[in-house]
């Protein structure tokens, strides 16, 4: 689902990644764990296709992130530490923006948002704006579009950040 080889990210004269090679196979769960500044986040921005390594490769479902960026991206959703989403927006327009970014339409793009909207439990937000959120509720809205086309493989940096324990569980 996920390969990495040899992958090196410099920054300058900084190192943020060194060398790192793993393999995730369907079903598996991987969680990086390490000091602020260890290359946790840079690494999932590149196999993201969001930076480009400065050495090796990363590939989502086969597909090379750097020659085949589309194609990955297509395999893959991803929450970013701090996900960005339009604040004027409220969560119904903007998971709908992204339903159509996504290429979801008729049927299966109406299941698709009833089934995240519900999962999530964003029901009592829908026509708020994102602005006026909470930030567990902008967390759920930012793990919605990353799960709103129903990819095989999840990127999920920092998913629980902001939520309180009834949302984490």
């Amino acid at each position: 689902m996920i390969e990495v080889n040899a992958l090196s990210k410099t920054f300058a004269d900084v190192t943020a990644v060194s060398d790192l090679t793993f393999r995730v196979g369907p079903g598996e769960i991987l969680g990086f764990l390490g000091p602020n500044g260890a290359g946790k986040s840079t690494t999932m921005r590149i196999i993201a296709g969001f930076i480009a390594p400065s050495a090796g490769s990363a590939a989502v479902c086969g597909h090379d992130v750097m020659r085949e960026p589309l194609a990955a991206r297509r395999a893959l959703g991803y929450l970013p530490e701090g996900a960005p989403a339009w604040p004027e927006m409220t969560p119904r327009s903007f998971l709908r923006f992204i339903a159509d970014v996504r290429g979801l339409d008729g049927e299966r793009r109406e299941r698709r948002l009833a089934d995240t909207i519900g999962r999530l439990g964003l029901e009592p937000v829908l026509d708020r704006t994102i602005e006026t959120l909470s930030k567990g509720f902008r967390r759920r809205v930012g793990l919605a579009q990353a799960i709103l086309h129903d990819p095989p493989v999840l990127v999920l940096d920092e998913p629980t950040d902001g939520l309180d324990p009834n949302q984490k569980h």
